[in-house]
């Protein structure tokens, strides 16, 4: 069986991986140059009722722990003022463990045979199975896994579905060396994660490797309304949070990279496409949904159900599809209804408040 994967993600990488554990080849192409070429993001925190299973099933289990940033489990909810509404230390259980995400693609990268992955291969389009890409070159695989990400093309070839945009952005930044540098803001988010919900609005934060902090400063917003914010200016950002807590909006007023503004978009709820032979998703590229904690957990464990279901169905790719895909859309769609929950919670009226409700209910 000839395998080939579209998308050097978390979700393409762990078919990858659990493919090769059980001696199954596949070659995954990958737009970008090279694993340095583009950041990565930040912290995760792989659950033990998703992530953690595919990284099993991965056989990497004493890898992962080794990338696990101690202590980062830990967790704080503050009001506006800055009180502290909720505190939860890191009780290193690993139930929802934090480590990053570069860290984690460079493990799965080094778990895998070399040249198993082709850098520089930019899709330009997909019929049925046959993939070509922008130097000219085509393959026609027996089985094609699109493992590409939100604006997926080999999508296309399953569902007319596009992304829309959710309601929500938020602006990024970074604060490096902050216990020396940013006393206020490192102290606020403390040795963990920091969770400021306000109606309409928030500010939230991780304290990642090496003394950085990493805030995203959410908004729900009108797509056209961050035409008239300039999101690289911090002050104009900031103003949005005037009457906030200064050790709330140093996380924007001082940062040290330029903001970046990043836009959430989703699947239509629910989606889900009718059989076509010899392709599937995994992923983003199958189930986009706004960020819930959840999304690179789904990716990962995607990615291991559909390879260990080829392993069940030797011979039967077309058994060991539906198998897989109807697990996983059930999976997806109550995943999205739980993340409908959650961002009502964070922005909706008594964000706090609604928060904690939500939090006591788990």
């Amino acid at each position: 069986m000839h395998v080939t994967i579209i998308g050097a993600g978390l979700g393409g990488l762990t078919l990858a991986r659990v493919l090769h554990v059980h001696g199954i080849p596949s070659v995954v192409y990958e737009a970008e140059e090279s694993p340095t070429s583009r950041a990565q993001g930040g912290m995760l925190d792989i659950h033990d009722y998703n992530g953690q299973h595919a990284v099993k099933a991965a056989g990497l289990v004493d890898e992962f722990r080794a990338l696990i940033l101690e202590g980062r489990q830990a967790m704080r909810i503050l009001g506006p003022d800055g009180t502290v509404l909720h505190e939860k230390a890191d009780d290193g259980s690993e139930g929802r463990p934090e480590v990053m995400r570069a860290e984690l693609r460079q493990m799965l990268l080094d778990s895998l045979p070399a040249g198993t992955v082709r850098w520089g291969h930019k899709v330009t389009s997909v019929e049925g199975r046959e993939v070509t890409f922008a130097d000219g070159s085509k393959v026609a695989p027996d089985l094609l896994v699109g493992a590409d990400g939100a604006w997926s093309r080999v999508r296309r070839v399953l569902s007319d579905a596009t992304p829309e945009y959710t309601g929500v952005a938020f602006v990024e930044t970074y604060l490096h060396h902050a216990d020396t540098r940013h006393p206020a803001a490192a102290k606020v988010v403390g040795g963990g994660s920091l969770m400021a919900p306000g109606q309409g609005k928030g500010i939230f934060a991780h304290r990642e490797r090496g003394d950085t902090l990493h805030a995203y400063i959410d908004f729900t917003k009108p797509e056209e309304w961050f035409d008239t914010l300039d999101v690289t200016d911090p002050a104009q950002v900031a103003r949005e949070f005037e009457d906030w807590a200064p050790e709330l909006t140093a996380l924007i007023t001082e940062t040290d990279t330029v903001p970046l503004l990043r836009k959430h978009y989703t699947l239509p709820a629910g989606h889900r496409w009718d059989r076509v032979p010899g392709v599937t998703l995994v992923g983003d590229a199958a189930h986009l949904m706004p960020p819930n904690g959840e999304g690179a957990n789904l990716a990962m464990v995607d990615g291991a159900e559909l390879a260990e279901a080829l392993v069940a169905h030797p011979g039967d790719v077309e058994a060991a599809l539906t198998e897989y895909e109807e697990a996983m859309f059930v999976r997806a769609a109550e995943t999205g209804a739980d993340s409908e929950e959650l961002i009502e919670s964070l922005f909706g009226e008594n964000p706090p408040e609604k928060l904690l409700e939500l939090l006591e209910q788990q």
